[in-house]
């Protein structure tokens, strides 16, 4: 599940992504094996709008947000760039974990958070947000991200999953969420769709791996309307729900719980 350049900006290094150049022998849905993982850093700053941007906003965000003794959770943290990027910005000591259900990623995720001499602050180990979430525990949590993750979560465990990151949350904690969306008219849809290819297309894939990306992604990335998440966030505790990045068909949502509950 996604994201990734690293600190201040840089982009890491990773293989160039040409997964979707050469036709698969069998079209299958898009899945983050040790292919996927190999170029991941690559495919998203090619394939996210204003990527680098984003992923400092989000590190800003999440400084504010944190206090020292709390912990911050990255769900979906794929290779660890989000990580990486809070971890070098907070005062130490400070304690950082993600969460990924693709192994592939999560031993990128190892690599890169040594390679940034981080081990002693962030870890990242196995979930499934799809199962298993009784199990699984966010302790003493001042900030949670979720970076283009959300719309790979079921439909119908979403709403279990935005109430489980607020009842773990310390007051005036707060989930950063970036996401893809859907617009309410299927007409304005498709021509926000058709920039996005355009920008893609700026960034060298060819409208044949367009085509084959968006075919294996089809099934597996269920976006909302940008309403049907504020709601989703409102409705499950938020207090303060605001979007703080938009680019046609792509929103960054900040959501805040209630700073007393006594």
């Amino acid at each position: 599940m996604p994201h990734s350049p690293t600190r201040q900006g840089k982009a890491t290094t990773s293989r160039r992504d040409r997964l979707f150049r050469a036709a698969a022998p069998k079209p299958a849905d898009f899945e983050f094996n040790d292919k996927v993982a190999e170029v991941f850093d690559d495919m998203l700053v090619r394939s996210i709008p204003m990527y680098l941007e984003q992923q400092e906003m989000i590190r800003e965000l999440a400084s504010k947000f944190w206090s020292p003794g709390t912990t911050i959770y990255d769900l979906g943290c794929s290779t660890a760039t989000t990580l990486c990027n809070i971890g070098h910005l907070i005062e130490k000591p400070c304690r950082l974990v993600g969460f990924d259900n693709s192994h592939a990623m999560l031993d990128r995720a190892q690599l890169k958070i040594r390679k940034e001499g981080l081990e002693d602050s962030v870890s990242v180990r196995f979930a499934d947000l799809n199962a298993g979430l009784d199990r699984l525990k966010l302790e003493n949590a001042s900030v949670v991200t979720m970076c283009w993750t959300l719309q790979f979560v079921r439909p119908l465990n979403r709403e279990r999953v935005i109430q489980w990151i607020y009842n773990s949350l310390v007051p005036g904690g707060a989930l950063i969420v970036t996401e893809k969306t859907v617009t309410n008219s299927s007409q304005m849809n498709r021509f926000f769709i058709d920039l996005y290819h355009d920008f893609k297309k700026r960034n060298k894939y060819s409208p044949v791996e367009i085509r084959r990306k968006r075919e294996a992604l089809e099934n597996v990335l269920i976006p909302y309307r940008a309403s049907e998440n504020i709601e989703l966030f409102q409705k499950n505790g938020f207090e303060v729900v605001e979007t703080f990045f938009q680019w046609y068909n792509f929103a960054g949502y900040l959501c805040v719980k209630a700073g007393d509950q006594s």
